[in-house]
């Protein structure tokens, strides 16, 4: 008898909209668990699955540009990760605009197969460098992130958080893309 714990079916694909509402679950969840000591409570409250769903449906259904890509980890068939990538305003630089897997789906290699499918996507539309804002206290994402050679490079920025008069530092990390 053999001590291997078989694999789950694990994937990466393009989002659909039929997965607006499941990528709106998940990103409401993560979010609440990585930001909650973060984000003030008022906040993290008008993060609602309700409200990821319609954005993500908006999005998925009419994306914002035809370089922008929403992309879903799955685990059997159930959806377990998101990423979504778009061009900045630099041409030939595009930019991680989310990253987040389910909690109780971490380490399990799903982040790193968004990540490798979102610079895979970036670098088939002529991409050569991605960017990601992370906030600075997410030590998180910006330990995986630099793991992966996406590194600080000093830039950072403070956004405003809806009505709340706080602000969330947001740190920039960014990698050259180009195959050599």
């Amino acid at each position: 008898m053999s001590d291997v714990t078989p694999t789950p079916d694990a994937a990466v694909r393009t989002a659909r909209v039929t997965d607006a509402p499941d990528m709106g679950v998940l990103q409401a969840q993560a979010w609440h668990h990585d930001y909650s000591g973060t984000l003030p409570q008022d906040v993290l409250a008008e993060l609602s699955p309700d409200l990821f769903t319609a954005t993500w449906q908006a999005s998925l259904q009419d994306p914002p540009s035809t370089v922008h890509r929403a992309l879903v980890a799955t685990e059997a068939d159930r959806v377990v990760g998101l990423a979504a990538i778009g061009p900045t305003d630099e041409p030939g630089v595009g930019e991680l605009l989310v990253l987040t897997v389910d909690p109780s789906a971490r380490r399990r290699g799903h982040g790193s197969r968004l990540l490798n499918a979102a610079v895979d996507t970036l670098r088939a539309n002529d991409f050569r460098e991605i960017r990601a804002w992370v906030p600075a206290t997410d030590e998180q994402t910006r330990t995986f992130l630099q793991a992966a050679g996406v590194a600080p490079d000093g830039a950072f920025r403070d956004r405003e958080l809806g009505s709340s008069p706080d602000l969330l530092r947001e740190v920039r990390l960014v990698a050259g893309i180009v195959d050599e």
